[in-house]
């Protein structure tokens, strides 16, 4: 009976010296930023002088990654000789209500960059409107400079930590958040 109260007396102290003992310290790890869930992208080009319709540019894919391509859209064409100030919204419609991304982006604006390419013999100029908190472009807010009447291709792209300053988007890195080429006409 002696050796059971000590066995019992000495697994008794062991459970409280283990169940009292330090937790280890966990350190979290740093908070990632990710990458933004966009599904619709619009741009909106308001005539500053030249024309007086206002021509919208929409890319939307609803279900993400998911089997459907991308609806794009291209309200009208452009007018010869006109300048538009351009203005782009970012929204996650996944969301609801659907979230402005744009809001991010432009708080975030060290770490994004939209680019602009022109192919196809498309007769445009387009420069940056707005910078980011060190200088840099931006791009939310362009004007595009309609030329002679032509017909080609402009594509947006809006890059995730892209290298600044840079000499384009062949040399920017990062990733692409979303891309997408609109077939234009200006007249």
């Amino acid at each position: 009976m002696k050796n059971l109260k000590y066995y019992l007396s000495t697994l008794l102290i062991s459970i409280l010296i283990v169940s009292c003992s330090k937790d280890e310290v966990t350190v979290q790890p740093e908070a990632i930023n990710e990458e933004e869930v966009i599904t619709t992208m619009t741009i909106t080009l308001a005539p500053t002088s030249g024309s007086s319709t206002i021509v919208t540019l929409k890319t939307q894919d609803l279900d993400g990654d998911g089997p459907n391509a991308p609806v794009v859209t291209v309200s009208g064409n452009l007018v010869a000789g006109a300048v538009y100030a351009g203005a782009m919204e970012f929204l996650n419609e996944l969301e609801s209500p659907a979230e402005d991304i744009t809001e991010e982006i432009e708080e975030e604006d060290l770490d994004h960059q939209v680019f602009y390419t022109l192919a196809g013999g498309l007769d445009a100029t387009i420069a940056y409107a707005n910078n980011d908190s060190a200088g840099n472009p931006l791009g939310t807010e362009f004007t595009l400079t309609a030329g002679t009447a032509s017909s080609g291709s402009l594509t947006f792209t809006l890059i995730h930590e892209p290298t600044k300053p840079n000499a384009g988007l062949a040399d920017a890195g990062g990733s692409t958040d979303i891309e997408t080429t609109f077939n234009v006409t200006i007249e």
